[in-house]
């Protein structure tokens, strides 16, 4: 299944996606990998989900990448004798630890790590953003605040500290179990971790997977964006969790601090998501807003990895639509004449490595030229990436004989994958790229490609060899 277009598509699975024939048809519309949101699903769903996507993997015969989403700490506040309170401008409101309903006075908060962090002057955030308190005095038990706006406030709310870096890590015991079931299944690609908002949130993640799935860190704390190369270094790639950031954050700095994340992971050569509110008015409505339309064009325009439908795909009236259109726009993006410019603009500099080389000079050989494809063989993947990373007018063609590498780079700019063995020899290599190239749409006999490999053959992290290869006339072997 070809697409038209590099950049990828990651639609969300839920209520209104869950049966093995709507998963065909999202994939068929331009999904080229899934989220499990494990905010909603349980273990068993989970795992039902997981086998009806690698049902449909089978019967297109591509590889798709699964990723589960763990929800992490969700902070709420506890419940009033009347449900809701009104509040006034200027007024104090306490947060403390008993446990007894709360009134125009005060609230029970259940999260003793908030009560020991919180310190005078941090701002906290209810509702979203809806209530804006700023802390006065902490003792550890309790927090006593001024309400800086907002009118009211109410049952299990939930609670946004921007300025506030907590004790704990990112993991509760429920992401433990949800991460325990992950790893169970062995057959999920990636893990999304929730609310970074340091290096060594990853640390204990890294600890229990063991490199069996990749980590994804959600970027929608501010916190995180102080330390962000540390936490890119460590991450194998990215979210711009856009929703929980633009609460955290004045909205106006979203778009920027967007356009930092994808410019920062395109130079380390990390793949990088744009996530929430893409589609957002196509949960109830057949077509986008314009905007709507302008926020994806956008993102494209970045050179995002990959772009990220929520509700849109999982609960909404139009799944299938929703992805049908984004596929549209990014394909649409892609033809523009000025889109290889902004792309060439801003391309990252190679690193001083063996592999960024001969990634550089495959990019710039096949668009002088005017090759057919790339062909890459990667076990581990990162010659896929270092290939994306380069971002190139011409296709790429990752053969891989993992399959878990083919479905982990299903999120990556650019990349074609195919699950093929190992060549036996380099006249091997030649013939199976060039048969490959033909058998998936990408090229016709005459047609010339630039193959990158490692020599010997089958050796991880040894790119080291370019060669170009006439198709020949019977589309089967190489020349």
């Amino acid at each position: 299944m070809k697409r038209n277009r590099k950049v990828k598509i990651l639609a969300t699975l839920g209520p209104a996606s869950s049966e093995e024939a709507m998963i065909r048809k999202l994939h068929e519309a331009g999904a080229d990998l899934f989220r499990i949101n494990m905010s909603h699903a349980s273990h068993d769903l989970m795992r039902t989900l997981v086998q009806r996507i690698r049902s449909v993997e089978a019967a297109c015969g591509r590889p798709i990448g699964i990723l589960a989403d763990l929800q992490g700490p969700k902070l709420r506040v506890g419940k009033f004798a009347d449900t809701t309170v009104e509040l006034k401008a200027g007024q104090t409101f306490t947060l403390d630890n008993k446990d007894v309903p709360g009134d125009a006075n005060r609230v029970y908060l259940p999260h003793p790590e908030i009560l020991e962090s919180v310190k005078p002057g941090d701002r906290l955030l209810i509702d979203d953003g809806k209530l804006h308190l700023r802390a006065e005095k902490c003792d550890g038990k309790s927090i006593v605040t001024t309400v800086v706006s907002g009118t009211k406030i109410s049952d299990r709310k939930g609670v946004s500290l921007p300025d506030t870096i907590l004790a704990t890590g990112v993991l509760t015991d429920k992401d433990r179990a949800d991460l325990d079931a992950v790893l169970a299944v062995n057959d999920v690609d990636w893990v999304a971790l929730s609310f970074i908002q340091r290096p060594e949130d990853l640390a204990e993640v890294r600890k229990i997977a063991k490199g069996r799935v990749g980590l994804m860190s959600k970027i929608e704390k501010p916190q995180a964006i102080e330390r962000i190369d540390e936490i890119i270094e460590l991450s194998d790639a990215l979210m711009v969790a856009r929703g929980d950031l633009g609460v955290e954050m004045p909205l106006e700095r979203v778009p920027g601090i967007q356009k930092q994340l994808i410019r920062a992971c395109r130079r380390e050569g990390k793949p990088v998501v744009v996530a929430t509110q893409m589609l957002e008015s196509m949960i109830t409505a057949p077509v986008p807003t314009r905007a709507e339309v302008s926020d994806v064009a956008t993102a494209v325009f970045e050179g995002a990895d990959a772009i990220m439908l929520s509700a849109e795909s999982a609960s909404g009236q139009y799944p299938v639509e929703a992805v049908a259109t984004m596929a549209s726009i990014a394909e649409t993006v892609e033809r523009e004449p000025h889109y290889p410019g902004i792309i060439y603009a801003q391309r990252a500099q190679p690193e001083a490595t063996g592999a960024d080389a001969i990634s550089l000079a495959a990019r710039q050989i096949a668009e002088t030229l005017r090759l057919q494809a790339i062909v890459c063989y990667t076990s581990s993947g990162n010659t896929g990436l270092r290939a994306s990373r380069e971002r190139p007018e011409v296709p790429i063609i990752a053969l891989s004989p993992v399959i878990q590498t083919a479905r982990r780079l299903s999120v990556v700019w650019g990349l074609h994958c195919v699950v093929s063995s190992e060549p036996t020899d380099l006249d091997d290599m030649v013939n199976r790229a060039c048969r490959i190239v033909v058998e998936e749409g990408f090229g016709k006999p005459g047609d010339r490609i630039i193959m990158s490999a490692g020599v010997p053959l089958g050796t991880p992290g040894s790119t080291n060899m370019l060669r170009i290869a006439y198709i020949g006339s019977d589309g089967q072997t190489g020349i």
